[in-house]
Formats: C-alpha cells, structure tokens, sequence
C-alpha cells in the first residue's frame, strides 16, 4: 500500500518573517477582534479580507444569547464583502483570536462552517483564496487555498441541478 502525506501549509513562528503586507492584514484583524462581541464565551475572532481591487474588509464576531443566532468573524467579512463587492474576487483572509478566560499558545482554525462557507467563496470565484491564521502569541501559520484546510469540501456540483 502506498501513502503519500502532502504538506499544504506554511508555518512562520515570528511576525516579522512575514511579508509588509501579510503583517498589515494581521494588524487589521487584531483591530477587527478587539471589537468583537463575544459576552458569553469570552473568544474574541477578528478576521480581514484582501480582495483584488486592493479593498480591505474587516468582520469579528457577534454573539447572541440565542447561540444559533450570532456569526462568526470570517462569515461576517465574506458577507459583506459579497453584499459590497459581489463581483470582486478575494485574495486573503487572516484570523486573529484572543480569549479573556484562557491562554492560547497554538494556532486556531476557522471552524466546519467557515470553512465550508469560505470553499464555497474560492468555487465562486475559481480562484484560490489565502488562509492566515494568526496566535496570540505571533505563531502564523499560511495556507495557499481554503482547500488545503477542507480538503473534503461539500461541492455545489455534487447537488442534483433542475
């Protein structure tokens, strides 16, 4: 039997190794997290699009007491970059989070439904979209596609079409 492991991802363990660029998009997460509303779970998400016209779009995310009813950080930017610019294509996401209850040391990942949500943006769009994912701690870790995080995507064109 024959196995293969693909490494999909890049790791960086200080800051200043990324690009001017990548670091700024970093920098507007971090300021999109700080104004989260997370009253219940104490987790903090922020989350900054490049799209290709070199627009910027910020989201965080937005808790209800109704746990159903509130929006992570990465689907509140892709949303409204959809809504603002549907026809613009998006370049990168970066994630930054933070928590007031305890330390994070590792990298955190968008969760199913930001995932799947943000695969679904990149098959729009038929264009890869970056992923950062930024630590409290500076840890960064950069992968080329929202594939290379969900690489077992439901597809739109495993729906039967009428």
């Amino acid at each position: 039997m024959e196995r293969k492991k693909i490494e999909t991802y890049f790791t960086f363990a200080t800051f200043s190794d990324l690009t001017l660029n990548d670091q700024q998009l970093i920098s507007n997460a971090i300021s999109s997290m700080n104004f989260a509303y997370a009253p219940y779970s104490g987790f903090n998400v922020g989350a900054s699009l490049l799209l290709e016209n070199g627009e910027i779009v910020n989201g965080n995310n937005q808790e209800n007491i109704a746990y159903p009813s509130g929006l992570c950080a990465e689907r509140v930017a892709l949303f409204y970059a959809g809504a603002h610019f549907p026809d613009i294509v998006i370049n990168t996401i970066a994630v930054s989070v933070s928590s007031k209850d305890f330390k994070i040391d590792d990298i955190v990942s968008p969760c199913g439904a930001c995932r799947q949500v943000m695969a679904e943006y990149e098959e729009k769009q038929q264009k890869n979209i970056r992923v950062i994912l930024h630590s409290p701690n500076n840890k960064v870790l950069i992968a080329d596609s929202v594939e290379d995080l969900l690489p077992f995507k439901f597809k739109s064109s495993l729906l039967k079409k009428y």
